[in-house]
């Protein structure tokens, strides 16, 4: 594959609670408290593709110069939440790529 649009923003996805007692276990896909996935555009590897389908809206909120606090974010490009299975608690972090 070869990308040709240059990407502007890069996207952090961390782990940072699964289930009540941090066991993996409860994760289906095995997250684990501290696993971080670092993607641009496309699914970080080996990331659960159900979460990737809610973080994605909110990147591309991001992309489109909006705020995420206007959704329930902590800052303007970072906002924790929940996979939609309700195990697994992730925090989204954008960052801007300089030309």
């Amino acid at each position: 594959m070869q990308n040709w649009y240059p990407e502007e923003w890069e996207f952090t996805l961390r782990v940072l609670q699964v289930g009540a007692h941090n066991d993996p276990r409860a994760c289906r896909n095995g997250h684990q408290p501290g696993d971080t996935y670092v993607c641009r555009y496309g699914c970080p590897e080996g990331f659960c593709s159900k979460s990737l389908c809610k973080a994605f809206p909110l990147m591309e909120a991001v992309r489109s110069g909006g705020d995420l606090r206007n959704l329930g974010g902590d800052a303007p490009q970072a906002m924790t939440f929940v996979c939609p299975d309700g195990v697994v608690r992730l925090r989204l972090e954008a960052r801007r790529i300089e030309p």
